[in-house]
């Protein structure tokens, strides 16, 4: 196979159609396809069905893998495997580019494989953006520094959606460390499409008020009472330590001032939800309490990953053949 031209260029129209590299770009009525396919997705693996995983057999499924992951990286193995996929996982440490290989000559390496479809988490903004225009495969962003992770979005709105049953006119109050998160950035994206309105709250540090450009119904506040006050949707943020230069908050003063209490669900509305992207640290972004509260759908959010990726997947490799 020829290496890949270092002259870039925009992917095929119908390649660019089932990668999925942000929320940003993708319309209403996409999202929505997605949501419901993940939806039918997991009644049909509640029904143990035994064509689930011929959907994809015989396709080979890449995860690359350029940032520490568990529960993005391990969900997407499992959505493939469940689908009948082989998927092999190359992470930084111990591939050759920790031998000093470019990201170029990784991605010729790739294109040899032929794999039906790349995985991708990688610490550098556009990363995946970036591969997307040098290798004719489908590529999924699992996560590009701060800039987006869709399928977190896509995983968080079907969780609020088998609760409140529609996103219009939610008030999602978004909570922590937003300046450093791609996961706020995905969910903020979303969330505005679907016409929720979204507070977002955190230290002056940790909160820009270039947000406001990202969507509409966009409010900014410091104070975690406001913030939480007739929510209903708190989701919180872990505290991104790897992508700061030097902490820009004390540790020891950030539960008191965001940390999540069961005293701040009183003030949101009856039967409010709380989220978190995972890994929760407790005592930090949130209490005990609430963490193991009725209130809590975090391992919900972890359930419906994995169907959620098995769509992404899905749409990534059988919508080739269909085209």
């Amino acid at each position: 196979m020829n290496p890949i031209s270092l002259s870039p260029g925009p992917p095929p129209a119908r390649l660019a159609e089932r990668s999925l590299l942000g929320i940003e770009e993708l319309s209403r009525e996409q999202i929505q396809s997605l949501l419901d396919r993940s939806i039918y997705l997991k009644s049909r693996r509640a029904q143990q069905d035994p064509q689930l995983v011929s959907e994809l057999a015989g396709k080979t499924i890449v995860n690359l893998f350029f940032e520490a992951s568990t529960r993005t990286r391990t969900s997407f193995e499992i959505a493939a495997k469940r689908l009948g996929a082989h998927t092999v996982s190359i992470q930084e440490q111990g591939s050759s580019l920790s031998k000093g290989e470019s990201l170029v000559d990784t991605l010729n390496t790739l294109a040899a494989m032929q794999p039906d479809a790349i995985v991708m988490r990688h610490a550098a903004s556009g990363a995946p953006h970036f591969l997307s225009r040098f290798l004719a495969r489908p590529i999924i962003n699992a996560g590009d520094g701060r800039h987006e992770h869709p399928t977190q979005a896509l995983l968080d709105a079907m969780t609020i959606l088998e609760r409140k049953k529609t996103l219009e006119g939610l008030k999602v109050a978004i909570i922590g460390d937003i300046a450093h998160s791609r996961v706020a950035r995905s969910n903020i994206h979303l969330l505005t499409k679907f016409g929720s309105f979204v507070t977002l709250c955190g230290p002056a540090t940790m909160v820009s008020g270039s947000l406001r450009s990202l969507g509409p119904n966009i409010t900014l506040t410091y104070d975690m009472k406001e913030a939480v006050q007739d929510a209903d949707v708190v989701m919180m943020l872990r505290v991104q330590l790897e992508r700061q230069a030097k902490p820009i908050f004390p540790k020891n003063e950030y539960f008191q001032y965001y940390g999540l209490e069961i005293e701040h669900l009183q003030l949101a509305k009856p039967e409010a939800l709380v989220m978190h992207p995972g890994p929760i640290n407790r005592g930090r972004e949130l209490s005990n309490e609430v963490a193991d509260s009725k209130s809590s759908v975090i391992l919900n959010q972890v359930e419906n990953g994995l169907s959620v990726r098995m769509a992404v997947l899905e749409r990534a490799c059988v919508a080739e053949a269909a085209a």
